[in-house]
């Protein structure tokens, strides 16, 4: 059975902030703008250009400072710079990059994570200190992961130690695949056996509602600390939300595709260059995080040993599946085909072509009577409709 990697990302609260800390974080900024401007200056996107043309320097200014401090900064400069490259041909940025956040990257050289003393031991130029930090139940699933890159952040409500746990996990050869049809309001499933689900999410109410109430804030206080404390409140509120949702989502997602151990989902990567309607429109689409729901799937999937592929979305919603004629609108949400007589819900249609291009991608010939198909020029709609939550609250 084949293995792939799961990675998940787990964050430990520190309970204190130990002495030496700030001196760390001060010169850990200084180190980063310092390889962001020779990046900027000379043009370099390599980490291992960038490393081997400034470590000595570096090792001479800062010699008590374990080295690795100094690969990690190289690893963030670059990163920042190649990130800035691109906003800036696509005229988003200019000036030069300034690294201004209270980030520290680590490797596995830089930090050692007990989980059971729920402590970690970290290097620094005084020598290796102890933290402490507040236990977590989900910490527990990772006592078996292997602990990889870490950051260490400091916000406004304390010092926080975020790891990349990983894991490898058998995943079994699918006998079919679920094809996932993600919107802003709902998500539509296509089973192998010929039912239609449909899952209502309402995340564009929750999502919209929030956004009304920052206006709202936004216009009422021009600036000042309430302000941001405010927009900050119902900000994690939104995602605690969302998250709360995602994982629902992904659960009832996984459960009706374990049985068939697969899971088609469209490749979104490039969707918002392509984004072109109108400024509300726009709005909306660009805070959709299809790409985080889509992580959780993937990941719960490998969990439970289902596969997951990621097929081409061009034309899911305006190609029939059963005869491959071009869809045409028909009413509210209906799209009927010229050809063959197929009509059915846009959402139904996306849902069904990409389980269809699952299949063909992982080299499965598709029946051409599958069950939906012996529907013929009949109407095909939704056979369940779950609903996770209710109204906008």
């Amino acid at each position: 059975m084949p293995s792939e990697t799961i990675k998940l990302t787990a964050k430990f609260k520190l309970k204190e902030t130990p002495e030496g800390l700030d001196k760390l974080f001060r010169t850990y900024r200084e180190i980063v703008n310092f390889l962001i401007s020779y990046a900027f200056e000379n043009n370099v996107t390599s980490f291992y250009r960038l490393k081997k043309e400034t470590y000595k320097g570096l090792r001479k200014e800062y010699p008590e400072l374990p080295s690795h401090y100094l690969y990690t900064a190289c690893q963030m400069a670059t990163a920042i710079f190649k990130s800035f490259r691109k906003r800036r041909k696509k005229g988003k940025a200019k000036g030069k990059p300034v690294f201004k956040k209270e980030v520290i990257t680590l490797d596995d050289h830089l930090f050692k994570l007990d989980l059971e003393a729920g402590m970690v031991k970290l290097s620094t130029p005084s020598g290796r200190i102890k933290m402490e930090f507040y236990a977590a139940k989900y910490h527990e699933r990772f006592k078996d992961w292997k602990v990889g890159q870490a950051w260490l952040v400091r916000t406004p409500k304390g010092v926080f130690l975020n790891v990349v746990f990983s894991k490898e996990v058998e995943v079994r050869e699918p006998k079919a695949f679920v094809g996932v049809d993600l919107n802003e309001n709902n998500v539509t499933l296509s089973l192998p056996n010929g039912e239609f689900v449909q899952i209502i999410t309402h995340e564009r109410e929750i999502r919209t509602g929030y956004y009304v109430k920052r206006r709202k804030i936004q216009k009422k206080l021009r600036g000042g600390r309430k302000r941001k404390e405010l927009l900050e409140k119902y900000g994690e509120r939104e995602r605690n939300r969302l998250n709360d949702l995602y994982h629902k989502l992904a659960n009832k997602i996984v459960e009706l595709a374990e049985k068939y151990g697969g899971i088609a989902l469209e490749d979104l990567t490039e969707i918002r260059d392509s984004i072109r309607y109108s400024a509300e429109m726009n709005g909306r689409l660009h805070r959709w995080s299809f790409r985080k729901l889509q992580s959780i799937i993937e990941y719960k999937a490998k969990l439970k040993s289902v596969r997951v592929v990621f097929v081409n979305p061009a034309y899911t919603s305006s190609l029939c599946p059963v005869c491959g004629g071009k869809l045409s609108p028909n009413g509210h949400r209906i799209l009927k085909c010229s050809n063959c007589g197929f009509e059915a819900d846009r959402d139904v249609v996306g849902s069904w072509n990409i389980r269809l291009r699952g299949l063909k991608m992982w080299g499965v010939s598709v029946p051409p009577e599958s069950p939906p198909m012996k529907m013929g020029g009949g109407k095909v709609s939704r056979n369940d409709i779950y609903e996770l939550y209710t109204s906008y609250g």
